[in-house]
């Protein structure tokens, strides 16, 4: 399967890396699917695991641009996807405050990889709006609360719970 990409202004001819092109601006109910689909997406890429959910990320700007978007195990074995995403912008990026980060699944609110879980992460980064498409099932942590502890932060925390079908399939392989 092919990575689904924004159209891309080939940039500068300086050489640097394209700079994607505005998509929908997230807020409305057809931007939420269409990012958020990207996201369900992006978790196909992910190596399974016996361990952990694939789950896909994509962060989006208030104005529609795509930030960055990350996938569980890129990279590293132990990368959750909010946090492969978040990896990949500089820490404090103004454009944060105004973003949405899109998440197949629920921000793990529990974790024994890393000392920061992702809705630590999300918290600190300062992302104001969180949608996803599936709550975390009670397989590796008990009554995830990732969605109670990002909206009892501000957080405004949408569920678009069609795509969960989608976000279940490349996790099969855990009988979830």
């Amino acid at each position: 399967m092919t990575d689904p990409t924004p159209a891309a202004d080939p940039g500068p001819a300086s050489g640097s890396a394209p700079v994607p092109a505005p998509g929908p601006v997230p807020g409305s109910a057809d931007a939420d699917r269409h990012w958020l689909r990207l996201a369900v997406d992006r978790a196909r890429l992910c190596p399974p695991s016996d361990t952990a959910f694939s789950v896909g990320a994509v962060i989006v700007a208030a104005d529609g641009t795509e930030l960055a978007r990350g996938h569980s195990r890129e990279g590293d074995p132990h990368f959750h996807a909010e946090e492969a995403a978040l990896a990949k912008l500089p820490p404090g990026d103004p454009r944060l405050a105004g973003a949405t980060l899109y998440s197949s699944l629920e921000p793990c609110a529990e974790r024994r990889s890393r000392p920061r879980t992702c809705t630590q992460l999300v918290l600190d980064a300062g992302i104001p709006r969180v949608v996803i498409a599936w709550r975390e099932p009670d397989l590796f942590v008990t009554g995830c609360q990732g969605t109670r502890l990002l909206t009892g932060a501000g957080v405004e925390v949408v569920e678009i719970p069609e795509l969960a079908d989608r976000a279940r399939e490349p996790n099969a392989h855990l009988a979830v």
